[in-house]
């Protein structure tokens, strides 16, 4: 009878459970990055930069600089992807994690995460299609960019974004930074800004707050 009883109550837990439904936080405003593709010279200054301000030990990267090169003789190409955590707007690592580590704050939108907490099942790591989490394997933790809530808060931008000596780099309201609306260093008076460059995951899977000024050959036929 005991075990009946404890079985019933196992289904109703289960049930209860495939029946919550993760709704993302609506923030005010939603805070995004922008990179210009075209101007970047890769030279990691941001890697480092954030490097340094997280403390990270060899291997795990929260700022990765891609470089794509193509084409064939004289048609030739080059030019740099620059991506981290996108603060997505319906973020697949967030409700995968068993612990709460992982939230979204609903001033600004960005995707924070206390690593304190993590239990290094590395759920959040295998949902993100934008390997936005990084295992630390000195720690045994996942962590990641959380746009450096810190220097956001006092007022200053995020460390990436100081370092970068071509002001290719920037942050601001994403909605604006698609627009164009949005006054910065990164977007010329003639760029376009697009949500999807080549070999990037599906925009629609999680809406990324990120915005590119596009290379003419990294742009994503619509």
């Amino acid at each position: 009878m005991t075990n009946k009883l404890d079985m019933k109550k196992v289904k109703v837990a289960l049930e209860r459970k495939v029946a919550q439904t993760y709704e993302p936080a609506k923030p005010a405003m939603q805070f995004g990055f922008i990179h210009n593709n075209v101007d970047c010279i890769g030279c990691r200054a941001c890697e480092i930069a954030c490097k340094d301000k997280n403390g990270l030990p060899p291997g795990p990267r929260f700022r990765r600089v891609m470089y794509v090169e193509g084409g064939t003789y004289p048609d030739v190409f080059a030019y740099k992807v620059n991506m981290s955590c996108n603060h997505c707007a319906e973020p697949a690592c967030l409700p995968t994690c068993p612990t709460g580590a992982i939230w979204k704050r609903s001033k600004d939108g960005i995707v924070d995460i206390d690593s304190s907490l993590c239990i290094g099942c590395r759920k959040c790591e295998a949902a993100c299609p934008y390997g936005a989490p990084q295992w630390n394997p000195k720690e045994q933790i996942i962590q990641k960019c959380n746009l450096c809530v810190d220097e956001i808060d006092a007022g200053r931008n995020p460390y990436c974004v100081m370092a970068c000596m071509m002001r290719v780099l920037d942050i601001g309201p994403i909605d604006k930074l698609w627009e164009g609306k949005f006054k910065t260093k990164a977007v010329g008076p003639h760029d376009e800004t697009v949500r999807q460059v080549k070999n990037m995951a599906n925009p629609e899977l999680t809406k990324p707050s990120i915005a590119f000024v596009p290379h003419r050959k990294g742009k994503v036929k619509s």
